[in-house]
């Protein structure tokens, strides 16, 4: 039996308003901390007369230990990643003294060739320490988390029960003006993947963002178990969120419409969630990979970027985050598609 259904917007308007963010709490950290910093050092120089080695050291001092409770409490509050810091508190101390070091010897440098105290002088010095200190601490943590991560992500969990009343597999299929396709591509799916669905059954999802053809209408003549219709165009990614979260199966995967990776390699990707794998992820640079439709070239170089941009802001190792075959176990993709 197919079913049909059209996600709505409204639901999205009525959710609360979300409270900031990690990485805003982190910057709100890191200016109180900052002013922390500056209201013990400047009153030592200008006041006291301290010198300035020994008043950095004193206010970076200070301002180091306001900030692990603070951090603690404020930034890390209700993340999953808080055990990362928590479990590896001496390669995070390590860092944090690092830092430390690093901000009061280029303090002490800079106040030998400028005049420290003036504003002028000072606010330069402790500028350019400032950003020495969260270079190098930056680098540190991310060094150590990476390893952390990465060394959590390579360690498949148990194995998940096998499904009962729910598929063993669900099919993704994100379209967009697909019309003339569609149907051959969720015949392909059933073909190639027969032999799962006598094992367990499959579920074919059409998720169509907001196509103005008959994409939707030829999907169900197809015989795709459902199809959830976006009321507008609204990106590959909500589209591919929409069927996931109208999914049941076990194990969820999306591959694209022009079934650019064979349906066929979705054997693999589900070998590895029911071997206890979260999440797998696709990818063209693998050595046994065979193009059977190949992107064009500033597609190439946009997806490249943006694995150039992943591999540095994100603490995993991914050649190729612009793949679309990725496999997901149900919890993993409810808590990705919330």
């Amino acid at each position: 039996m197919t079913s049909q259904a059209s996600a709505e917007p409204a639901d999205r308007q009525k959710a609360p308003r979300p409270g900031p963010n990690r990485v805003q709490r982190f910057a709100v950290v890191g200016v109180l901390v900052t002013l922390v910093d500056l209201a013990v050092l400047v009153p030592l120089i200008r006041r006291w007369g301290f010198e300035a080695f020994t008043a950095d050291l004193v206010s970076v001092s200070v301002a180091t230990v306001v900030s692990l409770p603070l951090h603690r409490l404020v930034t890390l509050a209700n993340s999953p990643t808080r055990r990362w810091f928590e479990d590896h508190a001496g390669s995070y101390l390590a860092g944090l003294a690092g830092s430390l070091a690093v901000d009061v010897v280029v303090f002490t440098a800079f106040t030998q060739a400028l005049d420290v105290h003036s504003v002028h002088g000072l606010v330069i010095s402790k500028a350019v320490a400032l950003a020495s200190a969260v270079l190098v601490r930056a680098t540190a943590y991310r060094s150590v988390l990476g390893a952390v991560v990465r060394a959590d992500q390579f360690v498949p969990g148990d194995p998940p029960p096998l499904p009962g009343d729910v598929p063993r597999l669900s099919v993704v299929i994100p379209a967009f003006e697909e019309e003339d396709r569609i149907a051959q591509t969720i015949a392909e799916v059933r073909s190639q993947l027969s032999g799962v669905a006598e094992r367990g059954g499959v579920e074919v999802i059409v998720a169509d963002d907001g196509s103005l053809d008959d994409t939707s209408r030829r999907a169900a003549e197809a015989g795709a178990d459902r199809v959830v219709t976006l009321p507008e165009n609204r990106g590959k990614g909500a589209a591919v969120k929409a069927g996931m979260l109208a999914a049941s199966g076990s194990t969820r995967v999306f591959l694209d419409a022009d079934l650019a990776y064979s349906p066929d390699q979705v054997l693999e990707l589900l070998k590895r969630t029911e071997a206890g794998w979260d999440v797998v992820v696709g990818s063209r640079k693998h050595t046994a990979t065979t193009t059977l439709v190949r992107a064009g070239r500033l597609r190439q170089l946009g997806s490249r970027a943006i694995n150039v941009f992943t591999s540095l802001v994100l603490l995993g190792r991914y050649r190729d985050t612009q793949c679309g075959l990725k496999a997901f176990r149900a919890e993993a993709a409810e808590a990705i598609f919330p």
